[in-house]
């Protein structure tokens, strides 16, 4: 997923805030669902984070572009960790930020871990 950096995405001197990375990185993963006629939560549950490891690399800046890419690292029964990095790709290609974050399947009914639903796991099978 491809994000410009605005005014609104950066600090004082310019270069991007520290938690706009985790929202990118959000949106990116949700992305994933919705590009494929999906939503990242059905009748049986929805999806939380429950860890996080991330590296700060080097700064984005205003008017940089930027891409998300997403990964599949480990798939068990009730969680998952993806491995997600941003690069900038414009004005020149350099890796920003990475982290991997683990989710786990809630139940909608119960909201205790759950097995995941059997159409997300195929489609966090395709991002291996």
């Amino acid at each position: 997923m491809r994000y410009r950096v605005y005014y609104e995405d950066t600090d004082c001197g310019g270069i991007v805030y520290h938690a706009n990375y985790f929202k990118y990185c959000e949106r990116a993963r949700s992305e994933v669902f919705f590009a494929n006629h999906l939503s990242p939560h059905d009748q049986q549950g929805f999806f939380v984070v429950q860890s996080l490891q991330a590296q700060f690399l080097a700064p984005g800046k205003l008017g940089d572009t930027l891409e998300v890419f997403t990964r599949l690292k480990e798939l068990k029964k009730v969680s998952v960790i993806l491995e997600q990095e941003v690069l900038r790709v414009a004005p020149q290609s350099t890796r920003l930020f990475c982290m991997q974050v683990k989710l786990g399947f809630i139940s909608q009914t119960t909201h205790t871990p759950a097995p995941i639903s059997p159409n997300f796991v195929s489609l966090l099978k395709s991002l291996l």
